[in-house]
């Protein structure tokens, strides 16, 4: 179907910031097609010769060692399905008036998919690790050598140098021949086209996790070092630019998942919170992963505001839009395909059905 696409924003491939968005209008199920799987980079993405390309481990370790494509394809295999979830996903639901989009502009920067390579720990062991290494700095090979601080903790515990998605090499817009795959976790720090990691005593504090992506709060701080991508639902049938077709039964689905572990419970509101229903999980339900949830409706033809909430295994509840803008501020309304007001909106989102049954975003 040639209208199940991604939105580009820079089609011509020039060197500049350019996203590929997620139609999650238009996909069911928890797995992202590697095709529709979203891609983000700062510097178009680029041009390596996986023969040539080399992963350096080195810093605070005993053994500093060097790897091919070749070599880590000999080492134990792990994989896992988990979502990546861009900082900016959502952002637009920070601007002070509704932007009238669709779900694929305002949440399209989160896929989920199935990832296989190598543990990270695995590596790092083998390196010999030094006592005093408490972070290390994960470095791509795209233009501007993005780079990104991670604690030792995280790259000790689910980290890994992913090879494979959903079964097949990387996408090159998802970072081939190797990317950084930290689930749960920002997507800006699971480095794409990864080349080097440096163990080290502290964080580098890089371009990108201090500032591009450590956006001011109200309170004059910055909102920095806050990696975890928090529990978050949105609905994707019904949403805008899909109209329902008069009164009767429908569906009402979409997706949740949180950093903290496995979802628990999503409840679905059809009245703008007033009141709520649970809606059923789609198995397996997985941590860290799209957990697909469905809810039977009868609409009766009038007004309706729809609204999700999902809660994980932690006992985290999604905020609502009134309390992530509280603590965040608000931006003037920005083109959704093109800015990033601040970071890490994980609020409800609100869908208004009208008489004749067209979908609006509304903040209710």
């Amino acid at each position: 179907e040639k209208n199940v696409a991604r939105t580009l924003s820079n089609p011509q491939g020039e060197p500049r910031t350019q996203h590929g968005r997620t139609p999650h209008h238009l996909l069911q199920g928890t797995i992202t097609p590697n095709g529709l799987h979203f891609v983000i980079s700062h510097a178009g993405d680029p041009d390596i010769d996986p023969d040539k390309h080399r992963l350096v481990i080195h810093g605070l370790v005993k053994r500093p060692l060097v790897f091919t494509l070749d070599a880590l394809a000999r080492y134990p295999m792990v994989s896992r399905v988990t979502f990546v979830e861009c900082g900016g996903n959502s952002a637009p639901l920070f601007s002070k008036a509704p932007i009238q989009a669709s779900v694929q502009a305002l949440h399209g920067l989160v896929s989920c998919a199935e990832w296989t390579g190598v543990r990270l720990s695995t590596l790092l062991e083998e390196t010999g690790i030094d006592p005093k290494a408490k972070w290390l700095i994960a470095e791509g090979a795209d233009a501007p050598a993005l780079s990104r601080s991670v604690p030792m903790t995280k790259a000790m515990d689910d980290a890994m140098i992913a090879l494979y998605q959903n079964g097949e090499r990387l996408m090159p817009g998802n970072g081939y021949p190797m990317r950084l795959l930290l689930p749960g976790w920002e997507g800006n720090m699971n480095v794409k086209w990864l080349r080097r990691i440096k163990l080290v005593e502290a964080p580098a504090m890089s371009y990108y996790e201090a500032r591009t992506y450590a956006p001011i709060l109200p309170s004059g701080q910055a909102y920095q070092f806050y990696f975890l991508q928090e529990v978050k639902s949105f609905i994707t049938q019904p949403s805008p630019g899909l109209a329902l077709k008069g009164p009767g039964f429908y569906e009402i689905s979409g997706v949740a998942y949180s950093a903290n572990g496995r979802i628990s419970k999503v409840m679905v509101s059809t009245d703008g919170g007033q009141r709520w229903g649970q809606a059923a999980l789609q198995a397996p339900v997985l941590s860290k992963a799209f957990t697909r949830f469905r809810m039977a409706w009868n609409w009766n033809g009038g007004p309706a505001i729809l609204q999700s909430r999902a809660w994980d295994e932690a006992g985290n509840a999604q905020p609502t839009r009134a309390q992530i803008v509280a603590q965040r501020g608000e931006t003037k309304a920005v083109p959704p395909v093109t800015a990033f007001p601040s970071q890490h909106y994980n609020g409800i989102t609100s869908w208004a059905i009208d008489g004749k049954g067209e979908v609006t975003h509304v903040y209710a």
